[in-house]
């Protein structure tokens, strides 16, 4: 009994804390992206991080396919739809007057168009939604820790909720709980989350 009451207090102990961060695609919105078929669309090697791939390439080569990355982002992006959920938690917490910032690896535009195509684009100020050009991409920690600066306010009082390995990481290297979100519920990186849950309802 004892046991099953830590839990319960560890888990309300995360989710009330009042800086909250989000991945975007796969978290806020229903994972479409296949990135097999966009690595193929760029000649990158089944199984390798897009970013990372592009950062390894000869520059001109990178220009131009990042040019053709952001065009299938944006094409995306325009097609949003939000994870079930997702309104009710990011109305829940603005009731609470939480402070709500977004850290994606895709670009400043395809973050919006996402956010506006949602109708969570109010949710989120301006210098609070981070992009692969204005940090360095999840899993480096630096997005995670620009957010906790421009707050001020410490990572016992911010968490970053997200559907891949490098949102965890993120966290985890920043000093912030991390929540996997998977809808499936195989959780495969249980050891790199701080609570995992498979649908956004189970946050409210």
């Amino acid at each position: 009994m004892s046991s099953t009451r830590s839990l319960v207090t560890d888990v309300n102990t995360i989710l009330s804390r009042r800086h909250w961060i989000f991945d975007m695609d796969g978290t806020l919105t229903v994972a479409v992206h296949d990135f097999d078929a966009i690595r193929r669309e760029l000649d990158i090697q089944s199984g390798v991080p897009i970013l990372e791939a592009l950062e390894a390439m000869p520059v001109d080569e990178a220009a131009i396919k990042r040019e053709k990355l952001d065009a299938i982002e944006l094409e995306i992006a325009a097609e949003s739809t939000p994870m079930p959920g997702a309104a009710d938690l990011l109305n829940a917490l603005s009731e609470r007057d939480c402070r709500l910032g977004i850290l994606t690896r895709n670009t400043e535009d395809s973050a919006r168009v996402t956010l506006r195509a949602c109708g969570f684009d109010h949710h989120f100020d301006t210098q609070d939604i981070l992009h692969r050009d204005s940090c360095a991409p999840k899993p480096e920690p630096d997005g995670v820790i620009k957010l906790l600066t421009q707050w001020n306010t410490r990572g016992d009082d911010a968490l970053i909720l997200g559907d891949y390995l490098f949102d965890l990481q993120a966290g985890r290297r920043a000093g912030v709980a991390s929540i996997h979100l998977d809808t499936s519920g195989a959780f495969p990186w249980p050891h790199e989350a701080d609570l995992c849950v498979q649908a956004l309802e189970q946050l409210i």
